[in-house]
């Protein structure tokens, strides 16, 4: 498919359909739900084989190098998969080291090859102008947003065809920010990219602390699907469920 048919597809995200029981919308494009899935893979197996990498040494450092030597600023409290790290425990988990590291770099190149294409065909099919740029930036209106979200109001059928102004908020900050962020603090701990391109490292503070970094931009991403998946279900699971795979959406509700 064309860069220009796959716009086209973008562009008719928000046109109506057909009317029924209630009015069906078309809510998501093709390119929308391909990538929302294939990120949501990537990110499940990121989070699995980080968790594997993370108990090799559950110590976290400020600066380029950190040892069990050192004081970590951070430490987990959990059972290592090395003796040499000193846990407390009496005994040393299997050390699945190998294969988590295979499965984060594998799963790391799907969601960048799945934002290279998500992001420039966005930009360009104005998707993200007229889906996710806020209408208003009042800070009274995100706080009303935001409370009413705090409060668990379910969304009205009008919401069912659009984001509403957290939810911008929300994405455009997990896009434009927080996964970058992922991206740079992983690279960072790669000893050839370190290498080649040694300011990009020395700008975070050095590799433990893009370690540190990378870390909390996980935790950060962890909360942002749980209330994701909270406010799906507040929302109507099987309605949004279906508009996330038909790409359509009934205005009636669930």
């Amino acid at each position: 498919m064309s860069v220009g048919a796959t716009s086209n597809i973008i562009g008719r995200s928000r046109a109506g359909a057909i009317s029924g029981s209630g009015s069906i919308h078309k809510r998501h494009s093709a390119l929308v739900r391909v990538t929302h899935w294939l990120t949501t893979i990537a990110f499940f197996a990121l989070l699995l084989s980080g968790g594997e990498i993370i108990v090799s040494h559950p110590r976290f450092y400020w600066g380029e190098t950190g040892n069990v030597n050192e004081r970590p600023w951070l430490n987990l409290h959990v059972p290592s998969s090395r003796g040499t790290v000193p846990t407390g425990y009496g005994y040393v988990l299997p050390d699945a080291n190998g294969w988590g590291r295979y499965l984060h770099f594998e799963a790391a190149w799907l969601a960048v090859g799945t934002g290279l294409v998500y992001l420039p065909i966005g930009l360009r099919s104005g998707h993200f102008r007229r889906n996710l740029m806020p209408s208003e930036f009042s800070l009274k209106a995100l706080r009303s947003s935001f409370v009413r979200h705090l409060r668990w109001v379910r969304p009205g059928p009008e919401e069912a065809q659009s984001y509403n102004l957290l939810q911008r908020w929300t994405y455009l900050l997990v896009i434009f920010v927080l996964f970058p962020a992922m991206i740079w603090t992983g690279l960072a701990m790669s000893l050839g990219f370190s290498a080649a391109f040694p300011l990009a490292v020395r700008l975070l503070g050095g590799q433990q602390t893009a370690r540190s970094l990378h870390f909390l931009v996980t935790i950060l991403l962890v909360i942002f699907v749980v209330v994701h998946i909270a406010m799906i279900i507040a929302a109507g699971f099987r309605s949004r469920m279906r508009a996330m795979i038909t790409g359509n959406t009934d205005s009636s509700g669930e």
